[in-house]
């Protein structure tokens, strides 16, 4: 065999060997890249409420895979509040400020405050107002509805004043965030007279029942 085909012989091994290291090393550097972009894949995430996607294979600290149940559901209400109401008569009507304490381990409510006002023309009369129970698991702010009325036992005071109806929820914190509903209410307090500019401080108490439904 001729010194010339020994050299092409070796030299076509030599390229052939080449192009076999050079696949090989593009495989082997194919192999990484795929785990890297397999391990930038997105998850998401879940704080309390909030949700976010991040760029790992777990979750950050504080952060969680699992997605919280919903905190919905129903708390019942059934609570009486003794307090003072506070009334002040005008030519027109009437305008009054109620607070009181009471306990309601179910709902957490153990006080109220609220406002309210009425222009009676005859012994049963429409009420308005809107108020806040307020409690250790929460607050909730309702409003006064159109069925709710306060009737005098007596056509002239001094008499009792019976009132009752429903309210809405308008707004809540803590566990009642967002929670809705409609509670029945109902009470009673002494009036003892009517005069324009006359001012008094008397007892009353008031219950509320009826179901929240929480967000």
């Amino acid at each position: 065999m001729s010194v010339s085909r020994i050299s092409r012989i070796v030299g076509s091994a030599v390229i052939v060997a080449a192009l076999g290291a050079g696949l090989m090393a593009s495989t082997a550097s194919a192999t990484p890249q795929a785990t890297k972009k397999q391990a930038t894949k997105k998850i998401v995430c879940y704080k309390g409420t909030a949700a976010k996607k991040f760029s790992a294979k777990k979750c950050p600290r504080g952060w969680s895979l699992k997605k919280p149940a919903s905190k919905g559901g129903l708390v019942a209400v059934n609570v009486e509040f003794k307090g003072t109401l506070a009334t002040v008569w005008t030519a027109t009507g009437v305008t009054a400020t109620v607070s009181g304490a009471g306990n309601d381990k179910a709902s957490g409510f153990s006080s109220i405050t609220a406002t309210g006002s009425s222009a009676p023309q005859a012994q049963t009369a429409p009420i308005k107002g809107e108020g806040t129970l307020k409690g250790s698991m929460g607050n909730i702010n309702f409003v006064l509805n159109s069925d709710s009325k306060g009737t005098a036992a007596e056509s002239a005071a001094p008499s009792l004043v019976m009132v009752g109806g429903t309210a809405t929820i308008k707004s809540g914190t803590g566990k009642y965030a967002g929670a809705t509903g409609v509670l029945t209410f109902k009470g009673q307090f002494q009036v003892g007279a009517t005069t324009a500019g006359t001012k008094e401080n008397q007892s009353y108490t008031a219950s509320f029942t009826g179901k929240i439904k929480l967000k």
